[in-house]
């Protein structure tokens, strides 16, 4: 397969922006960016959806399409989009919506799968975070073809517990998320056995379009320290994957079923020892899968091994897994997240700040009975069964 290079645009509303390209300071990774492509300096969302998907959004979108535009152009075969956004703040819910509904309608038949910050169970940034992450869901479910969670909560206890860090950082917690990402994108730019391209994502994790959150985990995440220690063996990478402490959104996976998982592995590994290890799997009374789905996997293989940031956190090894995992768990974290919304919204608290930047009430409501939807979806995948109301008819196709 030929190697592809990921072409990379940057759209920040807040001020952090203005450091990262200034010249002398900011980031030693500024040079992966194109000065021209960089959109910064621009007025802050304030933590509010409604800033930045109707007012200081529709001020700076038409740049940030045309900037977009210019790389789709040189593309010799552009596959689709990932986006990287919050559903917590301003910019990241309102900005990150507006802008995946205005690449829906302008680049319909290309993929986009996005990369999500999710509200954690116990952890926040902002106090409207609930306001912002129903709003940007219901705004983002028909838009986006694929959506990877992660929280920080989950991921502040995989540096406390894994990698022996006692007070991680935003870097701490950005490297393990490029971890992910690079583990996504291996298969686009490198050559192996099993290679996915972005189609195929969609394709095996994604039953029905509005259940395409998938359940991320990583393995081995192991520190230098107790890497020559361990042996990570290709049985044992691909079951820590299925661990909560290997999983980057707080829930458990016990308490629901698995519709389909991909394991994407790379470095050092035989295609027999993924039989093996997911054979082993699937005689396990500890994971669960749908009735009617009896495949349930898709693994890929891409020979580079794993990098890792010279003095980051991770140690280098030869093999690694990252498990992108279709559950019915993850209702859990809307659960949750609706339970918070519901709390604020039944004293209409902070409601007169999104009002103002012109939004209408019945937007609220709208979007949480578009989550209670998505639980219900959730849970009706969950409970639907082979043996059901239909048992001794004869299907239909």
């Amino acid at each position: 397969m030929e190697n592809f290079c990921t072409r990379t645009e940057s759209s920040r509303v807040d001020r952090l922006s203005r450091s990262f390209s200034r010249p002398g300071q900011g980031s030693s990774h500024r040079s992966l960016y194109h000065p021209d492509l960089l959109i910064n300096g621009k007025e802050d969302a304030a933590n509010n959806y409604a800033r930045g998907y109707y007012t200081v959004g529709r001020e700076m979108i038409d740049g940030v399409l045309d900037k977009v535009r210019k790389l789709a152009d040189k593309c010799a075969g552009l596959q689709g989009f990932l986006l990287f956004h919050s559903y917590g703040g301003g910019t990241g819910a309102g900005f990150g919506a507006l802008l995946l509904e205005r690449l829906a309608a302008d680049y319909g038949k290309k993929s986009k799968m996005d990369f999500v910050v999710y509200p954690a169970p116990q952890m926040s940034t902002a106090v409207v975070e609930p306001y912002n992450a129903v709003l940007a869901t219901h705004a983002t479910l028909d838009q986006a073809d694929v959506s990877f969670l992660v929280d920080n909560e989950a991921i502040y206890d995989i540096c406390r517990h894994n990698l022996n860090i006692t007070k991680p950082t935003y870097a701490n917690l950005n490297r393990l998320i490029a971890q992910v990402v690079s583990s996504v994108t291996a298969s686009l730019r490198f050559s192996g056995l099993l290679n996915f391209d972005m189609n195929e994502y969609q394709t095996n994790l994604v039953p029905y379009p509005r259940v395409h959150f998938p359940l991320v985990a990583y393995a081995p995440l192991v520190s230098a320290a107790r890497v020559h220690h361990e042996q990570h063996s290709v049985a044992e990478i691909t079951a820590a994957c299925f661990e909560t402490g290997s999983q980057m959104v707080k829930c458990d996976p016990a308490k629901g079923k698995y519709i389909a998982c991909c394991l994407l592995y790379r470095g050092d590994i035989v295609h027999n020892e993924i039989t093996r290890a997911v054979m082993r799997l699937k005689t396990s009374r500890t994971i669960r899968f749908v009735d009617w789905c009896p495949t349930g996997f898709k693994s890929s293989i891409t020979h580079q091994p794993p990098a890792v940031v010279p003095g980051g956190d991770l140690a280098e090894v030869q093999r690694a897994a990252c498990l992108l995992s279709n559950t019915t768990a993850i209702a859990e974290a809307w659960t949750r997240l609706d339970h918070k919304f519901d709390l604020m919204y039944a004293k209409r608290a902070f409601i007169h700040w999104y009002v103002g930047e012109g939004m209408e009430e019945g937007e609220f409501s709208e979007a949480r009975e578009d989550l209670a939807t998505l639980e219900k979806d959730y849970h009706d995948v969950e409970t639907d069964s082979l043996g059901g109301e239909n048992e001794g008819e004869d299907p239909e196709y």
